[in-house]
Formats: C-alpha cells, structure tokens, sequence
C-alpha cells in the first residue's frame, strides 16, 4: 500500500451554474408575504419598466418564457397557413414553434459565418409575397447583421422584423440596443441566461400601435387592462389570447437579478476574456477558430463557444473533457433538416453554414461565479484534449 494519500478527483465544472448576485431571496419573500404571487404584481412592473427603460420601448410584457413571447408575438401578426415566416436554421426549435404553432409555414434561412447570425444575403432570395415576419437572433449575444437585413427588406414595407433576443439582453448594435430594433423582441430569463429567474421571458413592443391589442392578448383575451386603467368600467372577453403572465415570486427573483447588472456583466466580460486571452494564441496551431465580431458589435457576454476542425474532432474533444469533469457542450442541430422541421417548412431550402457549424460548435463553460483558476482548469483540459485529437 502506497504510503502517499490517494488525491481525490478535482470537482466537477458544470456548464452552467445560476448565481444569487443580490437581494432575490429577501425579493421572493416580500412577494410572497405581499399575498400578490400571481401575475400583474409589484416585482413585474418593476421588472417590465426597467427592460422598457433600457432597450427603449413602448411597453414590455413579462411572460413565462421567451418561447411564450414569441407565441404572443405571431398571434400578433394574425397568421394563416398561406403565410410564411422566415427563421435561422441555426436557432432553438421556440424561434420556429412559435410561428408553425400559429397556422404559418415557415423558411429556413442560412447564417453567416463571422456571428452566426441570419444571412441576410440568403435572406434577400428567400422574400416573396409571402412572407409576414422575418425572426432574427443575435447568436451568443453578438448582433447579426442587422444592416444586410434591414437592405433586405426594405422593399417589403409590409414584413415584420421580429428579434428573438434570447442572447442578447444589453448588448448593442451600432449603439443601438437589441431588443430594440424590431416590431418585437422577445427575451429570455431562463437559468441559462445572464439574468434569471429559472424561468421566465418578457415581449418587447417597440411600436405604440401594438400596445392595446397586446394587452389584450396578454389577458386572455380580455381588456382587464383597460378596466384597471379607468378607461372602462367593466371588462369583458375581446380576442383571441391566452395566460401569458410571469408569477411575482418569479419577478422577485429577476428584480434582484437586473439590480446588478453591471456587477453580472463585468463578470460575464471577465470570463469571456480570459477565454480568449487563454486560447487566442494556440488556435492556428491546433485548428480552432473563435469568434471574431465586428468591432461596432457589443457583446452580451451570453457564451465563449470554439468552432473546431470537423465533427468528429468536435465530438472527441466533448467526450474527452467530459471524461476529465470539465462539461462543454455542443449546440443547435439543424432545424431546416429536422423532421418537424420538414414538416412545417413552405419549401425546402439549402443551409451549408448551418450544417458545417452545427457539427464544429462547442460551447465552454460559462456562469457568472466561474472562477478563474477553473477557466484555466477548462482551458488547460480543452488544449489537452484538441492536441490529443490532432495527433491521431
């Protein structure tokens, strides 16, 4: 028997880790002690009028989810099965849901390979008479480009730009906020996200016209806000609708959230940093590509991901830091090569970036209480694993 003492394994690094940055817990309580835990509540007017104030907008609806936001954002629109609403390929299966949910056929449209966003040459020989609503998304918290976009669609005044900004809450396109550079965004405060609440989502209105029949649908159909603003003296059943309201308990916990702000993103910075300080200088060696925004693009600091040579390398080098208690993950698979995704698209369309991203895409770990000598745990763990793959 040796007479050294065996070293126990190093702690798992998990992917993802929610944080307590501030007052969420005293936040929770008070709510609950208000006897007001529904919906409509203290913390979610809080919570919808500091995002309104930040990104700018008319009004911000919270809902249970960003998928519920998107939801409520195609019954906006009214959609029927002859209309078709373009999507990325390269996106969560709630950007496309949402609109197939509603009676829409959808489109598929490829990325662009420097942010992974929307390809807005693509974007241009999809549009016809169609279309109603183009959904755009700001992939790891990086602005698409929004420019090529808006060209795109400038001879079809009549098409909605809707943003699923799932990513990309405070970040900044050319100074502007995402969020606010669409008819609609919809947010998310999933435990996955900058800012949480385990989960929650929010509908941004960036037109005045929309406000009304939004509420509307927001409750159920029915115009409550209206009744409770004095403008009328009883309400009643208006529209279509459904229950799209975040519980108060769970704004508590986003107000506290949003409280710190600055204190999650400097964090969030400071990992994504010391990521690309740590493998900037390694990748041409070992045949790694990370990511290179335009510089007019601020980041929202959502994830660090590498893109690596082919799919099989990508998937060795997951396997291999698994195997070492280091968890990276991949990310989307294809929507437009899906089986829900063939069965609700109005033609097939062709998305090479997407399938050669989809397959090279590795996401590191990333939280807000990463510790830096656990970035350079992952690092060390991923540059092993990428060397080991190059020899073999």
């Amino acid at each position: 028997m040796s007479d050294e003492a065996e070293q126990p394994d190093p702690p798992v690094i998990r992917f993802n880790k929610p944080a307590i940055e501030g007052r969420e817990l005293e936040y929770i309580q008070r709510a609950i002690q208000s006897g007001h835990t529904s919906s409509g509540g203290e913390f979610a007017a809080r919570a919808a009028g500091y995002l309104a104030e930040q990104i700018g907008a008319e009004e911000v609806l919270m809902t249970t989810s960003c998928t519920a936001a998107l939801e409520l954002s195609a019954m906006m629109l009214d959609l029927s099965p002859s209309d078709t609403v373009i999507v990325p390929s390269f996106t969560f299966t709630s950007t496309a849901l949402a609109f197939a949910r509603q009676g829409a056929r959808l489109v598929f449209c490829d990325i662009e390979p420097r942010t992974l966003g929307l390809d807005a040459e693509h974007l241009a020989g999809l549009l016809d008479e169609t279309v109603r609503a183009v959904v755009i998304v700001h992939y790891a918290g990086i602005a698409c480009d929004v420019e090529g976009v808006r060209r795109a669609l400038a001879d079809w005044p009549d098409i909605t730009l809707i943003e699923d900004n799932a990513h990309g809450l405070f970040g900044r396109w050319r100074g502007e906020p995402l969020g606010g550079l669409g008819r609609f965004a919809a947010q998310s405060f999933h435990e996955t996200k900058n800012f949480v609440c385990g989960e929650g989502g929010a509908l941004v209105l960036n037109e005045a016209r929309d406000v009304d029949r939004a509420r509307v649908l927001y409750d159920k159909g029915t115009n409550r806000r209206a009744f409770l603003l004095g403008q009328v003296d009883k309400y009643s059943w208006k529209d279509t609708g459904s229950s799209f309201g975040l519980s108060d308990v769970l704004a508590a916990y986003l107000v506290g959230q949003l409280e710190r702000r600055e204190r999650i993103q400097q964090k969030r910075r400071a990992i994504h940093e010391h990521y690309q300080r740590s493998l900037a200088p390694h990748a041409a060696e070992l045949g790694f590509e990370l990511a290179d925004p335009p510089p007019e693009r601020e980041s929202a600091y959502h994830m660090f991901y590498v893109l690596l040579s082919d799919r099989d390398s990508r998937n060795s080098v997951l396997e291999s830091m698994r195997a070492l208690g280091v968890n990276p993950t991949f990310h989307y698979v294809p929507l437009h090569s899906s089986d829900a995704g063939r069965s609700f698209a109005a033609r097939e369309t062709e998305c090479p970036v997407t399938d050669d991203v989809s397959g090279r895409l590795l996401r590191l770990p990333f939280y807000n209480d990463l510790a830096p000598d656990d970035v350079d745990r992952v690092v060390s763990t991923f540059l092993t694993a990428v060397s080991a793959t190059a020899r073999v």
